[in-house]
């Protein structure tokens, strides 16, 4: 039997990094033809999340070319991860995912436009404003009655009802995910999937984690699905699915790798792109985070609390499954381009995928001792020569200059292609 051990991959000047290895018994030989017993599960963390973790499978995908990123025997995914996850177990490639999700190109129904993100929910706004009126005039009418200062505060409460319940609409995403999967060789059907797909959601009325794809739950549509795991509370209105409602996955699961391995799988390569920031590991010398006020402080708070429930997550995995291995791709906590980067800002996709190609590259680099007798278990070759090519790059150096005059004015130019794009497809 197996020994169950976590390969934690940072940087490697990154004091937090950590190995737990222990001998583990291969497992038997796979024919040529068929998928090995690997899955991958991927974590939330907005928008820029799935920026982070495309450009995190890209660098996977160049490292690992003997392993078919869409043939594998499980997909996991957590909020922004769940996009991700459906469009691989539907055949999409990470290099396709690039060209879609960061580039913006492809054929219509495939490109996922900025806007998708950042639609003001106008029904929701306009469904509570319709409410308002009745609602101030009961609040009045009963203070009125009671004359009595202490009532102002209950009757005051009751108008929480009426403040909406998200602020953007998560509903196009559903349409851009359902149009994706509508295409040939696609399905919007977990029950049609070659690969197990699980997608992660927390119901709303009871706090409980939903898993979509498992038997209980694969006949909800896969969009509607990502539409729920992905819809952040306070952001986005909870998705009505039956006679539920669900939220992000996030609130109650990091990754939940525990549905890939139940299924089967035996070895689980997980990225997770938010981790707490730590500013004595930083290149440059960084500010208190409380002078840069409460976003800045509720960022670090989220990614803190959601950073320690992972880890404990896969100390309990520890114990619970013996014959599992899960290997952990983040970014450094000293990352302050990632950190400082806003998490719904979608015009910086391009610098940030670069980014977590050319981290994630490193890290499988530095890991690859260790790493390439893990792969090798399952039939997988690590290809140290693209990770050590220090010229391989994911975007064109036409799309992408990282610094120096040239790199801010290009930037600039980015930018204001990109904000026209968005006022483009918003006009239809």
């Amino acid at each position: 039997m197996a020994v169950f051990h976590t390969i934690v991959s940072r940087s490697a000047n990154d004091p937090t990094m950590t190995q737990a290895t222990r001998n583990a018994t291969p497992p038997a030989d796979h024919d040529a033809a068929s998928v090995p017993p690997i899955a991958l599960a991927l974590a939330g963390g907005g928008p820029l999340g799935a920026v982070y973790e495309v450009g995190a499978l890209a660098a996977l995908h160049d490292a690992l070319p003997t392993l078919d990123f869409t043939r594998l025997h499980a997909y996991v995914g957590v909020s922004a991860g769940a996009f991700v996850t459906a469009g691989l177990a539907n055949g999409v490639t990470p290099r396709e995912l690039v060209q879609l999700f960061i580039e913006n190109e492809g054929d219509d129904g495939d490109v996922l436009a900025p806007s998708v993100f950042m639609q003001p929910a106008f029904g929701e706004y306009a469904h509570r404003l319709a409410a308002l009126p009745a609602a101030l005039w009961g609040a009045a009418w009963a203070t009125a009655r009671s004359l009595k200062p202490s009532r102002l505060l209950p009757e005051l409460q009751r108008l929480a009802a009426v403040v909406p319940s998200g602020l953007l609409d998560n509903r196009p995403l559903e349409r851009a995910v359902r149009t994706l999967l509508s295409k040939p060789g696609r399905s919007n059907d977990f029950r049609q999937l070659n690969s197990r797909l699980f997608v992660i959601a927390t119901d709303l009325d009871s706090g409980e984690t939903v898993e979509f794809g498992s038997r209980e739950m694969n006949h909800v549509p896969i969009s509607q699905a990502v539409q729920a795991s992905a819809a952040l509370p306070g952001l986005y209105p909870p998705v009505k699915i039956g006679a539920r409602h669900y939220v992000d996955g996030a609130l109650n699961k990091t990754l939940q790798a525990s549905c890939a391995i139940d299924s089967g799988a035996r070895l689980v390569i997980c990225v997770n792109p938010l981790v707490p920031f730590d500013s004595t590991m930083a290149r440059h010398a960084q500010s208190h985070l409380a002078d840069k006020g409460l976003p800045t402080v509720l960022s670090q708070t989220f990614r803190a609390l959601i950073h320690s429930r992972l880890e404990k997550s896969l100390q309990s995995y520890a114990s619970k499954y013996k014959d599992a291995k899960l290997i952990v791709l983040e970014p450094s906590k000293g990352d302050a381009d990632l950190f400082f980067s806003n998490l719904f800002s979608y015009r910086n996709r391009r610098r940030l995928a670069e980014h977590a190609y050319q981290h994630t590259r490193a890290q499988l680099l530095a890991r690859a001792d260790v790493l390439e007798p893990e792969f090798a278990k399952f039939g997988v070759r690590l290809n140290r020569h693209a990770l050590s090519d220090p010229h391989r790059q994911l975007l064109p150096t036409a799309r992408y200059v990282a610094s120096g005059t040239t790199g801010a004015a290009f930037k600039r130019l980015t930018h204001t292609l990109d904000d026209l794009e968005i006022a483009l497809v918003e006009r239809g």
